[in-house]
């Protein structure tokens, strides 16, 4: 009877588990950790208060009264030399068009404009943008939603610090606000990985998407790629595929100051973020570049040497080889370390509040991204992406 070398399995079990250490190791230090030291960097510069170029915010809503009511306040408001904000409001049933006439009443640079009710596009959101930009006076777009709310009176100032010669395209950094329970816990701890994962690439030159509730470009870029016209059939992407479409490492900046913080609300119900993940996952599909591979690397490598870990863990306990048992245990010590702390000084540099969840949320998040995928091949993709 053929006897098995435990010990040669052990190795190879642990070679595999180096590899996907080295792998999480690059992903953690390099892209990974670039928001909480830019945003080191860019709290300690002065504001720049020079260059403040005029600029027009565009939201569009539909049956968000209570939401404009309780956020665009805070927009209005901002410590900006001169803008003005363009309200784009789409067949709303309800009290939309009363709030921004009150509204309206105490701040005469809010404009107001609706899109027809006979209009035909396959996006009316993509639509009600591109109105709001051909009514806009400025050369800078910024682009939110109604239910989006800044941290800070100076979060246009720190989007403006970055409209620079050379420069078309400012993203910076939005995620929910701080709740209790797991759930809320989770989405957010997704979030801020999320924006690890884009404004981190961004960072570092390689530009691949943004979320349409914190970001800006020039009117001209808009209009000199026809807007968006390579979306026409698609329900979404005005702002993931629009920004994979024209970014660059040279006309993009990010913004990750604490005052270009951005903030939403939880979501009343898990199917409408799970309905979003699904939408980002859908549009995800036509991203240009490697981006979705590099995530994907990321992720199932994680997967990988969790597995090798418990594995060579289990074979060389019951055969006491303590010297593969301890580099097992080390190896594991490093990676925990290593992703615990840039996920805690990123989640203090963005104001999150999650330290402890952490911990659990790197174990399930592979069981989380599964689940996604599963949940968008269940549905019908044309759901999220035609009309």
């Amino acid at each position: 009877m053929t006897q098995i070398d435990f010990t040669s399995i052990t190795l190879f079990i642990q070679v595999l588990g180096m590899l996907a250490l080295f792998i999480q190791l690059y992903y953690f230090l390099f892209p990974y950790s670039r928001i909480y030291r830019h945003n080191k960097l860019q709290d300690k510069q002065p504001a720049n208060n020079s260059n403040c170029p005029p600029l027009s915010v565009i939201i569009v809503t539909k049956d968000s009264a209570s939401m404009l009511k309780e956020n665009l306040p805070a927009i209005l408001e901002q410590d900006y030399p001169e803008f003005e904000v363009i309200v784009v409001n789409d067949e709303s049933a309800g009290e939309d068009e009363d709030i921004l006439k009150i509204i309206g009443n105490q701040y005469p640079h809010l404009y107001r404009t609706f899109i027809p009710k006979t209009a035909r596009y396959v996006s009316r959101k993509k639509l009600g943008i591109a109105m709001g930009i051909k009514a806009s006076k400025y050369d800078w777009i910024v682009i939110t939603e109604p239910y989006c709310k800044p941290e800070s009176k100076n979060w246009l100032r720190s989007l403006a610090g970055n409209f620079v010669h050379g420069t078309d395209i400012v993203i910076g950094y939005c995620n929910y606000s701080n709740g209790k329970g797991l759930f809320a816990k989770r989405i957010v701890s997704d979030m801020l990985l999320v924006s690890m994962r884009y404004l981190g690439r961004a960072l570092g030159g390689s530009p691949y998407m943004a979320i349409g509730r914190n970001m800006a470009y020039r009117k001209e870029v808009y209009l000199n790629h026809k807007g968006f016209h390579n979306q026409l059939t698609l329900m979404r992407g005005e702002d993931d595929l629009f920004i994979n479409e024209i970014a660059n490492k040279r006309n993009t900046k990010v913004t990750v100051s604490s005052d270009s913080i951005m903030r939403m609300p939880q979501p009343e119900h898990r199917k409408v973020w799970k309905g979003d993940k699904i939408g980002y996952e859908v549009t995800g599909n036509h991203y240009k570049g490697t981006a979705r591979l590099s995530n994907g690397l990321e992720t199932w490598t994680s997967v990988l040497f969790n597995i090798s870990v418990i594995a060579s863990l289990c074979i060389s306990i019951i055969n006491r080889d303590w010297i593969f048992t301890a580099a097992a245990c080390i190896a594991w010590l490093i990676r925990t370390t290593t992703v615990m702390t840039v996920f805690i000084k990123t989640s203090k540099a963005m104001g999150e509040k999650l330290s402890a969840y952490f911990f659990i949320y790197d174990i399930m998040r592979p069981l989380y991204s599964l689940g996604l995928k599963l949940a968008y091949m269940a549905r019908n993709k044309n759901d999220y992406m035609r009309k």
